[in-house]
C-alpha cells in the first residue's frame, strides 16, 4: 500500500450559535392540547430533580463532556437495534463498547464525538469521529499534546503504551512503514500528519493494541480486536486549543482505517452508518449496509487520493431545479458546507432569491455569505428546500442547510451555512443533519435515508405543521430563550478534516 495517510485540518472563527428551535410550526396561539418533551440532561429536569433531592451521584455531566457523552451511550446503546440494516453476512453491526451513541459538541468545532476504549487495561477516550481522514490517534504522554486540563472531561489525557499489556509497537518492516526514510529496525515506525490550519500537525509512531467493541443485538457480547493507531508524542496548531481533545478516529477508505481492518478481520462487512439526529445526538454501527429501501449512489475513488466523493447532476432549489455536474466529498470532519463555483453560486443566488427576509449586512466575523435579521418578534420565516440529484436520479434532501447565530443580545440572524471553497466540494455534517449515511465501501456506495437515530420508528417525523409549509420551503424558528453568552460559547471554532497527502 501507499505511505501516505492523507487528512487536513482548517480552523475558522465564530463568535456565536444559537441551537434550531423544535416547537411547533404556527406563529399564533394554539387551542390543540401538547406535552412538552424535555431531555433527560436538560435544565428543566435538573430544577424538578434537585427541587426533590434526586440530583444525581457526583453531579450532573457537563454537556459536551465525556461523562455526558458516556451517559448518553449508556442510555442508548441497546436502543434501536431493529433498525439497522446489518451485515451481508449476517453477522450483527459493531459499535464502541461504551455505546453507539455520539454527541455533536458545539464548543469543539460541531463535530460529532464518541467514546472508545483501547488497551488492557482500558482507557476510554473522547475521539472526533471523521470520514476524512484515516489513521485514528490518540495523544501519548509528551510535552507537546491536548492540555492536561482536559482530564477534566472525565476521560483519559494521554495514551501511554507502556501501560497496556497488548500494546505492540509497529516495526519498520511493516507493510504501513515501507517507505518511511527515517525509519530503521532500531526505530519505530514513525508518523506525521500535517493540517492546513495554522501549523497544526499531528506525529508520534503507530502501535498496535485493543480496541473495545460491542455487538448490536438483543444480547450484547464485548469483542477485542487488534487495530493499529497512532500514538501522538507533539501535536501543534490548533490542536493545542482542543480541536480534538482526546484524539481522531479517521474512517477513511485506506487500509490503516478502523473500518478496513474490521473488515480485513472478517469481522464486519467493510461498511459502516453514522445517523445525525437534528437534536445532535447521533449513532454509529460498523457493519451496517443500510437497508433496501435508502437512496443510493456509486462512489467515486480516486485512487491517489481516496475519499467518499460521488457525483451530482442537479440542484433544485424551490421551485427551481438546474442541470449542474460536479464532485462532492462526504466529510463527517467538516462541520458545514464548502462548495466552489458553479455550486456555490448557483445554490446561494437561487436560495437568496426565494427568501422573503431583509440580507443581513456583511460581517467579518460571520464566514458565510448569505445571513438574514431574524428579531425577537420574529418567529419564522419561509426558507426554501435545498435537494441535491445524483448521476443515478437519486434525490438528496438537506433537511437543516442553515444556522441561527446570535450578534448581541436579542438579535440574531439566520445563516445558510455554506461557505465558498476555491476548488473542493465538501458535504459536511450539517447537510447530513436528520439522516442516516451509509459508506459501503464493500459495494462502493453512499447510502442514505430519513432516520430518527434512536427511536422504535426509522424514519423521522417531518409533520408539515412542525417543519414543512405546502409551498415546499422550511420554517425556521430561533431560539429565543438562550442567553448571549452561552450563544457565545456555543461556536467558538468551526472545524473541517478533509484529504490532503500527507506523508508518514
Amino acid at each position: 500500500m501507499s505511505s501516505q495517510l492523507h487528512s487536513t485540518l482548517l480552523l475558522l472563527p465564530l463568535f456565536a450559535a444559537a441551537a434550531w428551535g423544535r416547537g411547533g410550526g404556527g406563529g399564533g396561539a394554539s387551542t390543540a392540547p401538547s406535552l412538552e418533551f424535555h431531555h433527560r440532561f436538560s435544565a428543566p429536569l435538573r430544577r424538578w430533580a434537585e427541587a426533590r433531592g434526586r440530583a444525581l451521584p457526583g453531579g450532573w455531566p457537563a454537556p459536551g463532556s465525556a461523562a455526558y457523552v458516556a451517559a448518553l451511550a449508556g442510555h442508548d446503546r441497546h436502543r434501536a437495534v431493529s433498525a439497522s440494516g446489518g451485515g451481508s453476512r449476517g453477522t450483527p453491526p459493531l459499535t464502541f463498547a461504551e455505546g453507539n451513541a455520539t454527541l455533536k459538541v458545539s464548543n469543539l468545532g460541531f463535530l460529532h464525538y464518541a467514546l472508545v476504549t483501547v488497551g488492557t487495561p482500558g482507557q476510554t477516550f473522547m475521539v472526533a469521529l471523521d470520514t476524512g481522514s484515516d489513521l485514528f490517534w490518540l495523544p501519548c504522554q509528551c510535552d507537546g499534546c491536548t492540555p492536561p486540563a482536559t482530564a477534566a472531561s472525565g476521560s483519559a489525557t494521554f495514551y501511554i503504551p507502556g501501560m497496556s499489556s497488548t500494546s505492540k509497537a509497529i516495526p519498520c518492516n511493516s507493510n504501513f512503514c515501507d517507505l518511511q526514510k527515517e525509519c530503521s529496525t532500531a526505530l519505530q515506525c514513525p508518523y506525521k500528519m500535517v493540517y492546513v490550519s495554522a501549523g497544526t500537525s499531528s506525529s508520534g509512531f503507530l502501535v498496535e493494541d485493543v480496541l473495545y467493541l460491542s455487538t448490536e443485538n438483543a444480547h450484547p457480547q464485548i469483542l477485542k480486536a487488534q487495530i493499529m493507531l497512532g500514538c501522538g508524542q507533539t501535536q501543534t496548531g490548533s490542536f493545542l486549543d482542543a480541536a480534538a481533545p482526546n484524539g481522531l478516529f479517521g474512517l477513511g477508505i485506506d487500509e490503516v482505517s478502523v473500518p478496513s481492518i474490521l473488515a480485513q478481520k472478517g469481522l464486519t462487512s467493510n461498511s459502516f452508518s453514522m445517523c445525525f439526529g437534528r437534536d445532535g445526538i447521533g449513532r454509529i454501527s460498523f457493519g451496517d449496509q443500510g437497508s433496501s429501501d435508502q437512496e443510493e449512489t456509486p462512489l467515486d475513488i480516486n485512487q491517489q487520493h481516496p475519499t467518499y466523493a460521488i457525483t451530482i447532476s442537479g440542484i433544485t432549489i424551490g421551485n427551481k431545479p438546474t442541470d449542474l455536474d460536479f464532485i462532492t466529498i462526504f466529510d463527517t470532519g467538516t462541520s458545514f458546507t464548502y462548495l466552489a463555483d458553479p455550486a456555490y453560486t448557483y445554490i446561494t443566488q437561487s436560495f437568496h432569491a426565494q427568501v422573503q427576509a431583509n440580507r443581513h449586512a456583511t460581517d467579518s466575523s460571520i464566514p458565510f455569505e448569505y445571513c438574514y435579521d431574524l428579531s425577537s418578534s420574529e418567529a419564522r420565516f419561509l426558507i426554501p428546500d435545498i435537494i441535491l440529484r445524483t448521476v443515478t436520479g437519486s434525490l438528496f434532501p438537506v433537511i437543516d442547510p442553515g444556522q441561527v447565530i446570535s450578534i448581541q443580545e436579542h438579535e440574531y440572524v439566520y445563516c445558510l451555512a455554506i461557505v465558498k471553497s476555491r476548488k473542493l466540494n465538501i458535504i459536511g455534517q450539517n447537510f447530513m443533519t436528520g439522516l442516516r449515511v451509509v459508506f459501503d465501501r464493500e459495494r462502493k456506495i453512499l447510502g442514505w435515508k430519513k432516520f430518527n437515530c434512536f427511536s422504535s420508528s426509522t424514519t423521522e417525523n417531518y409533520s408539515p405543521q412542525e417543519t414543512r409549509n405546502p409551498g415546499g420551503a422550511s420554517q425556521l424558528r430561533p431560539l429565543n430563550n438562550s442567553s448571549p453568552a452561552a450563544l457565545y460559547d456555543s461556536l467558538l471554532m468551526m472545524l473541517t478534516l478533509v484529504h490532503l497527502a500527507i506523508m508518514f
